[in-house]
């Protein structure tokens, strides 16, 4: 039961960042969304993900792998296009 909540979790908090990503990579703008945010967000993800390691837990793993890969892209692209 615990793999399902995790999967469950790891989805819904992943598929939340698609959006924003998309947008910024279809508009190009980036001025309303903190760097410094998303900095420690990317931090965060990452311990989550080396969580997940630990733990032997695929959901979590493979969750944070995707959403510190969607977080580093908003990171890239506030510094690129301010």
């Amino acid at each position: 039961m615990e793999i399902w909540v995790s999967a469950l979790a790891a989805t819904l908090t992943t598929g939340a960042f698609v959006p924003q990503a998309l947008h910024i990579i279809r508009y190009k703008e980036t001025k309303a969304i903190s760097l410094m945010m998303y900095l420690a967000f990317a931090c965060g993800v990452a311990l989550w993900f080396w969580f997940g390691m630990m733990i032997h837990n695929w959901p979590v793993m493979i969750s944070n792998a995707i959403t510190f890969a969607l977080t580093a892209a908003i990171v890239a692209m506030k510094l690129r296009y301010g």
